[in-house]
């Protein structure tokens, strides 16, 4: 009994704010007894933050409702916005747009996937475009948003939404959380990390003014720096910019105009691409690109060129290097957000990589030795959540048939994993995708990637050719309708928000 209390984790650090260190300090809150385990932020006023607004995928909404979270005041605080997709613009070709829903295309029919259908439909009707089927896509067209329902006999249960928000304010929103369950936020810059003789693990961090911090436990949220895992522990980077080339960003808001958006908006450029990510008081904006083939000017120059509003304030550089550690958890510390690893947020999904890495390690929580076994599950498990979403990152640049620059002739003749080949080869026989290992992105998305950006099937499904085209067109026909219907009854997006979550006002 002595020997298992004796080896319990009593104290945890959290090096670094920002959304990932306030998101672990608040999800540990909310299951930790503050008198067992005491749960220590550092953070300095003076450090930034990355955070430049977050656009996110339907996962957080369960982060949130973990903490048990009230959505409209989440939003109201973080001046949240719903979303319901992303468009794409000028990736598969200089013209082009598509749109990557949230949610399912149609409904599968007699255990075969929608788009079967649909691609045999195409054939006898050309004009006809897949988004044509999804609801959350007919939605954002429209402007339109309602909030899903449990019945699988409405349309409205085939909705699914994430949000937009000031990342900034959401980090403020967690610290408040997490300090109401207890924990302490010390503020202050952390200028050595000390290592126990014997084991190597991390002991102490002194601060600025000569103060020590000591833990069981550490998780390293200092972004790039990376001050425990990779100084400290001398963890190795993996660089994945064969594959990713773009290496800076420039991040800019401006003033919102027009009509509130319920999506992101993704618009490939000559060397990169820019987002667009509209809050209830403002637009976030930025241009990422490959600082090899584009210089900062042009980039900036380009950047404002395209804003709907007028920029409030010069535009942020952001350096980063696209990758991961080879280890997430070494010894006792934990790198959780940039400190572990960077994929650019062209589906959104820094937030979510962040939720994987707290709730991974809730899910396998250690004693204070911290077993091996335990250690290699946590690694293994991030590794391959970072490598199936870099796949899927990957597949917009290498799908391409834009020539028009140094930077897609690159992209589009470079050498891709073999796990994404194999992925784009299987679609271009039949149409066939298959989600492995429960990773994150679903079969919709992968067809909403290689359909857009012009990857398509040699055949359809041979038991789809067996049905006759009539009773296919009038089950498309009567799914496009109940969608339709449903669209024109929805409010606008931004009356929906006046009524349910408007932002906090200064």
């Amino acid at each position: 009994m002595d020997e298992a209390a004796n080896n319990r984790v009593t104290s945890i650090v959290i090096v670094g704010g920002g959304s990932a260190g306030w998101m672990t300090a608040a999800a540990l809150s909310s299951l930790l007894d503050p008198r067992s385990v005491k749960i220590t932020l550092i953070e300095s006023e003076e450090i930034g933050t990355v955070g430049v607004g977050e656009a996110t995928i339907p996962d957080i909404i369960n982060f949130n409702a973990i903490l048990g979270i009230q959505e409209s005041e989440f939003l109201r605080a973080t001046n949240g916005t719903f979303k319901l997709g992303i468009e794409f613009n000028n990736w598969g070709r200089i013209g082009d747009t598509y749109f990557h829903p949230f949610g399912e295309h149609g409904v599968d029919m007699q255990g075969i996937d929608f788009h079967q259908y649909w691609m045999r439909f195409k054939r006898d009707n050309p004009g006809s475009s897949i988004e044509e089927f999804s609801l959350s896509a007919v939605a954002s067209r429209a402007g339109k948003f309602a909030m899903p329902t449990n019945d699988p006999r409405s349309v409205l249960s085939q909705l699914r939404y994430a949000y937009h928000f000031d990342a900034t304010a959401y980090a403020r929103f967690l610290r408040t959380y997490a300090e109401q369950r207890g924990v302490t936020r010390v503020e202050g810059k952390v200028v050595e990390v000390n290592l126990n003789g014997e084991t190597g693990y991390v002991s102490d961090v002194k601060l600025e003014d000569g103060s020590h911090l000591r833990g069981d436990l550490f998780f390293d949220c200092s972004g790039f720096r990376a001050l425990l895992l990779g100084d400290a522990l001398g963890v190795d980077y993996e660089d994945w910019a064969h594959w990713l080339p773009c290496d800076t960003a420039q991040a800019v808001a401006c003033e919102r105009t027009g009509d509130l958006l319920p999506y992101t908006k993704s618009t490939a450029k000559t060397a990169g691409w820019q987002w667009r990510i509209p809050t209830q008081h403002r637009t976030g904006n930025g241009h990422i690109y490959c600082s090899s083939l584009m210089d900062d000017e042009a980039a900036i120059e380009s950047l404002l060129a395209d804003l709907d509003g007028p920029a409030l304030g010069s535009p942020r550089k952001i350096r980063f290097r696209t990758g991961c550690r080879t280890r997430f958890w070494d010894k006792n510390c934990i790198a959780i957000g940039l400190s572990g690893g960077f994929l650019e947020p062209l589906e959104s999904t820094s937030l979510y990589l962040i939720q994987e890495g707290i709730s991974k390690f809730i899910s396998l929580f250690p004693s204070k030795d911290m077993p091996t076994a335990i250690r290699d599950e946590y690694n293994r498990q991030l590794t391959q959540k970072f490598e199936q979403v870099r796949d899927f990152i990957i597949l917009h640049y290498k799908a391409t048939e834009r020539d028009d620059s140094e930077f897609w002739n690159y992209c589009r003749t470079m050498s891709i994993p073999d796990s994404l080949t194999r992925k784009i080869e299987l679609f271009r026989e039949a149409g066939r995708v298959f989600r492995y290992e429960d990773e994150l992105f679903s079969k919709p998305s992968w067809v909403a990637v290689l359909l857009g950006q012009n990857i398509l099937p040699k055949t359809t499904d041979p038991i789809v050719e067996g049905v006759p085209a009539e009773q296919i067109g009038r089950s498309l026909g009567s799914m496009k309708a109940a969608m339709n219907n449903a669209v024109t009854k929805m409010e606008t997006h931004q009356a929906f928000l006046n009524r349910y979550a408007p932002a906090m006002r200064d």
